[in-house]
């Protein structure tokens, strides 16, 4: 599969680069970046090409791995579906319901495969483990912890991102903690709280479908010392915990190109596609309209 990358900031360059660029059943192409200088040095590390023109690169290519704000990711996710592109994509998907809707029907139109990059779920020991706790069933309740110290560790490179500064949380790593949750416990039927504080940290309680509800705080402001991620989960089996994941996004990114590779082959959408993303996008705007308007 002949692949190119959209983007070049911190996350492209150390993780979506070198997965594509290391991984056996991909011929990564090259780069076009919003800064056509930035796109020249990338590119001329991996030895491809750097394009000045997006549609270019499309023509040349049969998908695209997207490493954007998600703003601009969903804009570019529609222009490359509609050019029968394959799509790698990370997470979130979009920032507005509009925007993750485009995506969907854009996908759907075209019949191109797409998978959106949730760390979590392309990591062996966790997704096993998401898949025998959806198996097992009779939750009674989740509790989930997601907290990084972006905004509160020196030279942090995704601290000076807009869109995390703009959106926090919520947004950054909120998606890591559903594309948990939601396998096992079912999509919500409430969004029933969210609160800020300290910082930019937000606590959602959620009513799942499975008859389960779930607690979760997410923060990019935690100590350093206090950052980490949490899923437990309690039931009619017990108490059981997320297993901690081992090595770093580039393996994992790896396997995400592998799922997009298998679906782009198969009528079967794979579980974290551009669908399922919607579904967290759409979650995060009705607690984001929670926080604004201060209605718990």
């Amino acid at each position: 599969m002949r692949i190119g990358l959209l983007g070049t900031g911190p996350w492209a360059r150390a993780a979506h680069a070198p997965a594509l660029d290391a991984h056996p059943g991909l011929d990564f192409v090259g780069v076009w970046g919003r800064r056509p200088e930035a796109a020249g040095e990338l590119a001329a590390v991996h030895g491809v090409r750097a394009y000045d023109d997006v549609d270019a690169l499309l023509a040349d290519v049969d998908a695209v791995a997207v490493a954007l704000p998600p703003a601009v990711q969903a804009e570019l996710a529609v222009r490359a579906a509609r050019a029968g592109r394959h799509l790698l994509l990370d997470k979130p998907l979009a920032t507005t319901v509009a925007q993750g809707r485009a995506v969907v029907e854009a996908v759907d139109a075209a019949g191109v495969a797409s998978v959106v990059f949730f760390t979590t779920r392309f990591q062996p020991e966790p997704q096993a483990w998401i898949e025998e706790q959806a198996r097992v069933g009779g939750w009674f309740t989740g509790r989930a912890q997601w907290l990084g110290a972006v905004f509160t560790s020196e030279d942090n490179p995704f601290a000076a991102s807009p869109w995390r500064q703009e959106k926090g949380a919520l947004w950054d790593v909120g998606p890591h903690a559903l594309s948990v949750l939601l396998p096992v416990l079912g999509e919500p039927r409430r969004v029933t709280a969210a609160a800020y504080g300290p910082g930019d940290t937000v606590h959602l309680v959620l009513d799942h479908s499975g008859g389960a509800s779930s607690s979760t705080t997410l923060s990019l402001t935690a100590p350093a010392a206090a950052a980490g991620a949490m899923v437990e989960l309690r039931g009619e089996s017990g108490v059981t915990v997320l297993p901690e994941a081992r090595g770093d996004a580039v393996p994992a990114l790896g396997r995400a190109a592998d799922a997009l590779i298998a679906a782009a082959g198969s009528e079967e959408p794979h579980p974290c596609d551009a669908r399922f993303a919607f579904t967290v996008t759409r979650i995060l705007a009705t607690a984001e309209t929670l926080l604004h308007s201060g209605t718990h």
